[in-house]
Order: structure tokens, then C-alpha cells, then sequence
């Protein structure tokens, strides 16, 4: 597969197969992904990986945390700005119309609404989850470098007929996470992302999320 076809056929898979992924190969593509550039080459990337037992432990660990205490923990960082303004508040409002239409769940149904988006929490039921993250010292320069290593993953991933969904939902209950995980006090949390078989007969997997034309977001100097 061209690095052309992974960018055009990579996309948020939210209902995946209950079909394991070789624990082999998950460890070829984070290691060729760490290929990726980071300024200084500091690799500031952190991960785990958790499947079969540990991934079972660690839902039921978020379901008990979820069922007691729902609260967010005090956010680490901000995942989108407050108040998130124009255009990118309705870029955001549209996928998710997109996506809650494909489901059939209507804006008013927000019993239904909340209950989906509970299944973020359970993985979308894929076999296989990586929660990334950073040392506390670092800055915008290495969360940049993160990303970088997070896009070539997923790239890989499809490659070898994997699909992911990158998961910026769990900083909600960052410190449950890192009790799991037990980082250390100068770790922090940035996402996760699922791993795992696609379900092509799930309609929420027909979401195909829309891209800006070209000249809305690049400037030619000649």
C-alpha cells in the first residue's frame, strides 16, 4: 500500500471485530514508527499497550470509576479551546451530526447520545489499546512530535490492515489512567488510541469525515 492510499482509506473506526491483533506485529509498527522526526530527535513519545487480561482489567477498572464518580478530573490540559470559535466550532458540530446521523440517534435523544459516546470508554470494543504520553517538562515543540509518531502509527496500521481511532477523551479521567498505568508523577497523559479489525457492517464505520479545499487553509507565495 502507497503512503497515499493508507492517508486516503485511514479513518476513526468506532465498532471494531472481536478479532485479536498479533501482539508481533503491534510490536514491528511501534517500533518503525518511532522512524518518526521529533525536533532534536528527543522522542518524547511514552507508551503502553494493553490487550486480552490487561485490557479487561483496565475497562473494568474506568466502568467502576465511571459508575461512582463520573466527574471529569481536573483537565491536565484543554483539549479544544474555550470558548472553541469559528470556523472550527462548526467543523466540529458537523462530523458529529454526521456521525449521530449514520447511528440514527437525534439530537434530542440525549439518553442515547450520552450512552454511545460511553462506548469511547469500553475502546469501541477493540482488542487492543495504547495510551500515550509525554514528560511534564515538555512543551508544544515535543506534543507536535507525539503527534508526528501518533500519524505515522496509524499509517502503518492501515498498511497492514489495521484500523485505529485516536481517543482524546480519556484526559476526562486522566488520573484513573495513570493509576492503571502507574506513571510516574511527571507523566502526563495526552490520549489513547484503539487498535484493532474494523467492523464494515457497523454504519458508524461509513463516516468519512469532510476536508477543507485547499486554498482554505494554504497560502501561495510566488
Amino acid at each position: 500500500m502507497k503512503v497515499s492510499q493508507a492517508l486516503r482509506e485511514r479513518r476513526s473506526v468506532r465498532a471494531f471485530l472481536d478479532r485479536p491483533v498479533p501482539p508481533a506485529l503491534l510490536r514491528e509498527l511501534l517500533e518503525l514508527a518511532a522512524r518518526a522526526p521529533s525536533s532534536g530527535n528527543l522522542q518524547p513519545w511514552r507508551i503502553h499497550m494493553l490487550q486480552g487480561d490487561a485490557l479487561k482489567r483496565f475497562v473494568a477498572h474506568i466502568a467502576e470509576r465511571l459508575t461512582s464518580d463520573p466527574e471529569p478530573d481536573p483537565a491536565d490540559y484543554q483539549v479544544y479551546p474555550q470558548p472553541l470559535q469559528e470556523p472550527y466550532r462548526t467543523s466540529r458540530f458537523e462530523v458529529g451530526e454526521q456521525m449521530y446521523g449514520l447511528l440514527g440517534i437525534g439530537r434530542e435523544d440525549k439518553p442515547a447520545r450520552l450512552a454511545w459516546f460511553a462506548r469511547n470508554f469500553r475502546f469501541f470494543e477493540a482488542p487492543c489499546a495504547l495510551f500515550f504520553s509525554v514528560d511534564r517538562c515538555m512543551g508544544p515543540g515535543q506534543w507536535a512530535d507525539l503527534g508526528m509518531y501518533q500519524q505515522s502509527l496509524m499509517l502503518l496500521l492501515k498498511e497492514h490492515g489495521l484500523d485505529s481511532c485516536p481517543q482524546a477523551c480519556w484526559a476526562r479521567y486522566h488520573r484513573s489512567v495513570e493509576e492503571f498505568l502507574q506513571l510516574p508523577a511527571e507523566r502526563m497523559l495526552h490520549c489513547a488510541i484503539a487498535v484493532g479489525y474494523s467492523d464494515t457492517e457497523a454504519p458508524v464505520n461509513r463516516l468519512v469525515s469532510e476536508r477543507l479545499p485547499l486554498e482554505a487553509f494554504c497560502t501561495f507565495l510566488e
